[in-house]
């Protein structure tokens, strides 16, 4: 039987709360994120509303970033940018919609704090001829329910899975729905940039432009031998998502975590070793603390350390059998952190504005 999902994703989420709960905010730039004081904060940016973006400010930015090109836009007349720190507003209104798409169909899966999929294929009104026409008046209705009740829009994709109604719900934001067939989802694909494919990130689509691969339908010109052969694993992958196939389920249940980790931001960088190992072992606690309440044992731990700059590394290490104790991930995440306070794994002695702990391969 032919699939009909649709995807539900708000337009951007925690600015347009921000609007609606700060109505002086309305059509100003919005930044949601940690404190930039002036330009020095050391968070990064959750979301921008649609006026923000045009300045080129956008999510995991360096907060730093985003306030000088607020302010560079300020100086050529643009608005002032407003920066808001959030609230756990996001969260009960996510919990509403979350219930109120449960009434629709019981295959609701959460993408996100603000995207859900929605599988309505055994829906009993879908048992007729005109079941595309159906499912198009089903997205209609969702999003004036949102805009009704929530006074916040949303785009909607509708395709024959999950990553073609992805791909649909981001063809025109804001408050866009857009609806795939099946007999037009190459024709929907092939002009697309190559990172319009979920999973393909930065990196990727480097490696992609620098094989000349641009669009989708340069990189469905590619067999899939070839692919393999440039990408391995995730070339099979890319062969596939190029033509629009895909078979994952809509999963109305969470999956046990597959890792848990903490992480935390230093207000100044620093080499300073007392004050790193302390700052590791309190961030290990916190992960254990999350392992134990979840009844979770682990088979690996690792680290994330960030320098100045933003360099990123990480080191892990697979235990020889399953563990859930403090010891364990402290002493684990020590062995592999401290070749970065030297001449080892740091030899230019760059400071440090991050660490991060995890611990994977749950059972």
């Amino acid at each position: 039987m032919q699939r009909i999902i649709l995807h539900i994703d708000m337009d951007a989420f925690f600015a347009s709360v921000e609007e609606r709960e700060k109505p002086w905010l309305k059509d100003k730039p919005i930044v949601v994120g940690s404190d930039p004081k002036g330009g020095k904060g050391r968070g990064v940016v959750a979301t921008a509303n649609y006026a923000a973006r045009k300045f080129g400010i956008h999510s995991a930015q360096p907060i730093s970033k985003a306030w000088q090109l607020a302010e560079a836009a300020r100086l050529r007349g643009a608005p002032r940018t407003a920066f808001v720190s959030g609230s756990g507003i996001y969260s009960t209104i996510s919990k509403e919609i979350l219930a109120y798409l449960k009434t629709i169909t019981p295959l609701v899966q959460s993408g996100g704090i603000d995207e859900w999929y929605l599988e309505i294929t055994n829906n009993k009104e879908l048992i007729t001829d005109n079941k595309w026409k159906f499912a198009e008046k089903t997205a209609w209705e969702i999003k004036k329910t949102i805009f009704t009740t929530q006074r916040l829009t949303a785009s909607v994709g509708v395709g024959s899975n999950k990553l073609i109604a992805k791909i649909a719900s981001d063809h025109q934001k804001p408050d866009g729905l857009t609806i795939v067939r099946p007999k037009n989802v190459q024709s929907f694909l092939d002009p697309k940039p190559v990172r319009a494919i979920p999973g393909i990130g930065p990196k990727m689509e480097l490696s992609l432009h620098g094989v000349n691969i641009q669009t989708v339908r340069e990189l469905r010109a590619l067999s899939e031998e070839e692919l393999h052969t440039r990408f391995g694993k995730w070339g099979l992958s890319l062969y596939r998502k190029a033509r629009g196939i895909s078979d994952s389920p809509v999963q109305t249940e969470r999956d046990p975590a597959k890792s848990i980790s903490e992480q935390q931001t230093f207000k100044e960088d620093t080499l300073n070793p007392v004050f790193l190992i302390q700052a590791l072992r309190d961030t290990a606690r916190r992960v254990h603390e999350r392992a134990t309440k979840s009844s979770l044992s682990f088979r690996a731990v690792g680290i994330m350390v960030r320098f100045q700059g933003f360099i990123t590394k990480t080191r892990s290490h697979t235990l020889s059998s399953p563990a859930n104790d403090l010891r364990t991930i402290e002493h684990e995440a020590l062995q592999l952190f401290l070749p970065f306070l030297d001449a080892r794994s740091n030899p230019d002695r760059r400071k440090i504005r991050l660490v991060g702990v995890k611990v994977e391969k749950m059972t």
